[in-house]
């Protein structure tokens, strides 16, 4: 049984698995790692697995073509995202007539969403897999190599005839131990150098060590589409022996990019971890999306054990704003964790965002103020970006906020983040020009351009990342403001 995972060419750098799809400004380039996932349960069970990520390696439709033809697969996978969801159906049927007796099945958080208003945009397409899909791609493989029925694939929504038919849903995978290394897939297929998250070293080795959050954040698209908001974690020693072996196997890596929607859910966990990496000797620094619920001791220990910065989702300084998007924090809290990471030597990406429910001119003003106050390494302000399975989804729909049903609207003709949302008091210009403001503000401080060079003078090692990042980033700080662009890329 062959099978062909495709990230489909779209825009040039369009970073599709990441949470909001887009070409960054920074130049950010997500791995593929759910697809990855699921090419690498494959692989395991005996399957023929081509892993394609056109984005990442500069690859046409005609290149992906004449691969997909030579490859010859009996099912193709394709991912997909909100944005690039038309152009992703069309590339799928195009290599589906090109590969005669192929199946055709679609992955990703707006298919999971949206399956029937997928299935309907072509009749090519023969199914779409809703959330975790490791299994679901798997089963379905085998299906179709016994010719069984696929009638019975849980998590699967496919096109028999005319109808449109939902089977069951798929239970979350428990044991996260038994899925292979992501890394194992990333080695044989792709090249880690094409990469880059401007919040870590480069270059990394994106993984992650749990699936799921337990938190209720209203906006957050992978508990809500993908991974639930059960939380599972993979055994300490299963993750150990996995960063073992990206040290081995990539040893030009400077760091290791921890994909979790919280890697700090669980704070014994997380000390458990670091402890053994340190038991183990692993000398490589590592990075990970964080809440701010963190101690200082844990923190410290973290540090020791090669943890360089934390991305962390302050959203709002307003906890009326907080409270509206079920965040359960407080202003008061983060100002005690931006102190206790700051005394740990750790770094910190602090996310901002803008335009949640009950938004106004005077709670974005605290918004600034607060990530002034906290003054982390780095800083995003955005206005928030909705996706269809979500609850903020769902909130602006019904109010009439959304001001485009277009979901190619969601990013530029250029590929940037695109604000398609309002709020009752704030209109999508001023929400965009906030954040361009605030960005300036933040970045042009004299305390924070002398803090930059000091860091640069310091510790050399963030130079390369600094002016990756930089580079493109810079003129749009400079530059006035763009109506309809969105801020930088979301953690």
């Amino acid at each position: 049984m062959k099978v062909l995972f495709l990230n489909p060419p779209f825009l040039k750098k369009f970073s599709r698995p990441q949470r909001s799809p887009a070409v960054t400004k920074s130049g950010t380039l997500y791995f593929p790692m759910w697809l990855a996932y699921a090419a690498g349960v494959a692989m395991d069970n005996g399957m023929e697995v081509d892993f394609i990520d056109a984005p990442a390696d500069g690859l046409t439709v005609e290149d992906v073509e004449e691969r997909a033809k030579k490859f010859a697969p009996d099912l193709i996978v394709i991912d997909t995202s909100t944005p690039s969801i038309n152009n992703d159906i069309a590339i799928g049927a195009r290599l589906k007539d090109a590969c005669p007796g192929s199946f055709l099945a679609v992955v990703g958080t707006h298919v999971s969403a949206l399956p029937e208003e997928v299935l309907k945009l072509d009749n090519r397409v023969g199914a779409a897999a809703r959330f975790e899909y490791d299994m679901t791609i798997l089963e379905l493989a085998r299906t179709l190599d016994s010719k069984g029925d696929v009638s019975q694939v849980a998590g699967l929504v496919f096109r028999d005839g005319e109808r449109i038919v939902h089977n069951a849903r798929r239970p979350f995978i428990e044991d996260l131990d038994k899925l292979p290394f992501v890394s194992k897939v990333y080695k044989k297929f792709l090249r880690i150098e094409n990469y880059f998250n401007p919040n870590a070293l480069f270059p990394m080795v994106t993984i992650t060590t749990s699936r799921g959050c337990p938190f209720p954040c209203t906006f957050c698209v992978y508990p809500q589409t993908l991974m639930g908001r059960g939380y599972r974690s993979r055994s300490v020693e299963n993750v150990v022996k996995e960063m073992e072996y990206i040290v081995e196997t990539f040893p030009h890596a400077k760091a290791i990019f921890f994909e979790d929607d919280t890697l700090t859910v669980d704070k014994k966990r997380c000390k458990a971890l670091s402890e053994e990496i340190l038991r183990r000797g692993l000398r490589i620094t590592w990075t990970a999306n964080s809440r701010i619920g963190l101690d200082y001791e844990t923190m410290k220990k973290m540090r020791e054990a090669g943890c360089r910065s934390l991305c962390v989702g302050f959203e709002s300084g307003s906890q009326k704003i907080l409270d509206n998007m079920k965040k359960k924090t407080k202003p008061a809290e983060m100002k005690e964790f931006m102190k206790n990471a700051k005394r740990a030597g750790l770094l910190i990406h602090g996310c901002f965002m803008v335009g949640l429910p009950g938004e106004t001119k005077d709670t974005v003003k605290e918004t600034l103020q607060l990530a002034k106050d906290l003054s982390p390494d780095t800083v995003q302000f955005y206005p928030v970006m909705v996706y269809p399975g979500t609850e903020a989804y769902e909130w602006y729909k019904e109010r009439n906020l959304i001001r485009s049903s277009d979901f190619s609207k969601w990013i530029t003709p250029e590929g940037l983040h695109n604000t398609v949302i309002r709020t009752e008091d704030l209109s999508s210009e001023e929400l965009v020009k906030f954040c361009d403001d605030a960005r300036r503000e933040f970045y042009l401080r004299p305390g924070y351009i002398l803090y930059k060079l000091g860091q640069l003078i310091t510790k050399p090692r963030e130079i390369r990342r600094t002016f990756k990042a930089g580079r493109t980033f810079l003129k749009y700080l400079l530059k006035g403001s763009d109506i309809g662009k969105a801020g930088a890329d979301r953690c």
